[in-house]
């Protein structure tokens, strides 16, 4: 029998996870959304969240914070993160610096979250090849924009 994590004899296994953040309007509404695939390359889930008004880059470290946390629950033990955040990867491999305050405890979280598996990388991807954590982003964004336009009419 498989596990819930991919692995039939339930040892460590690696997790790929892309994630993407957005905010319409910057700051405006923003969302955060993550995709985890095992080894396959098998969705083994996806994590969304609605963040209110915020910018751009706090959604983007929002969005590898919920997916970094439920891989973690998932059981995965080493993570290849794909974003196509390059502020974000750049800051996260110690070659930018962050300067906005708002960032620090984002930042901070994200290094501890990593630190919690066995190996991780953080990689930038292009757009295009991290469509479906945008489709899930945009997703959230335009649900929410249905939901305030029904309660207006």
């Amino acid at each position: 029998m498989t596990s819930p994590t991919g692995s039939a004899s339930g040892q460590p296994h690696g997790c790929t996870i892309y994630t993407d953040g957005g905010a319409r309007g910057n700051p405006g509404p923003a969302a955060a959304a993550g995709v985890i695939l095992d080894a396959r390359g098998e969705v083994l889930a996806e994590v969304t969240d609605y963040l209110g008004e915020t910018t751009n880059n706090v959604a983007e470290y929002k969005a590898l914070i919920i997916t970094l946390q439920r891989a973690l629950e998932l059981g995965c033990t080493r993570v290849a993160v794909k974003m196509d955040s390059e502020l974000v990867v750049k800051q996260i491999a110690g070659l930018y610096r962050v300067k906005d305050a708002k960032m620090v405890p984002l930042h901070a979280e994200v290094r501890r979250l990593l630190g919690r598996f066995d190996s991780q990388s953080v990689e930038h991807v292009s757009r295009a090849s991290n469509k479906h954590a945008d489709k899930l982003v945009n997703a959230v964004l335009d649900a929410r924009e249905q939901t305030l336009r029904e309660r207006a009419k």
